[in-house]
């Protein structure tokens, strides 16, 4: 009997809901697409961070697939990150490793609620105004 877990991720504007597949293969694919073949290499190795917990052979049992949209690849690789990573925690019921996760990094399982400011008139940015002069 397979079991499936979804779980969610945002940060900004990105939005990721992973769906772990219990028994699997080890794949972990990324809109569609295998972890290994995620460009830059930085965005990889940000998702990969809660995998580095589990231990090999729990690794090779399970299949996670996240569909992320939304935000920059940045965004998109960290709110994938907390997917995958609320996944794990819920399918392995596990209280150490969700200790092991905020000790080494809060944001794989807490919502970051900072946000882009939006554009105000008179300016090119947010808070930046044009200069008056009275002269």
């Amino acid at each position: 009997m397979s079991q499936v877990i979804i779980a969610t991720g945002k940060r900004k504007t990105a939005i990721a809901r992973a769906y772990l597949k219990y028994p699997g293969h080890g794949r972990v694919l990324i809109n569609g697409k295998p972890l290994e073949l995620i460009e830059p290499w930085i965005a990889r190795y940000t998702i990969q961070e809660p995998l580095e917990f589990l231990s090999e052979d729990l690794r090779d049992k399970i299949d996670i697939y996240v569909n992320v949209k939304g935000g920059g690849f940045m965004g998109q690789s960290q709110s994938a990150r907390m997917a995958i990573a609320k996944a794990l925690i819920e399918f392995t019921k596990n209280e150490e490793l969700k200790k092991a996760y905020l000790d080494y990094n809060r944001a794989l399982l807490k919502h970051d609620p900072r946000e882009v400011e939006p554009k105000k008139p008179r300016g090119k940015k947010a808070r930046a105004k044009r200069q008056k002069s009275y002269r």
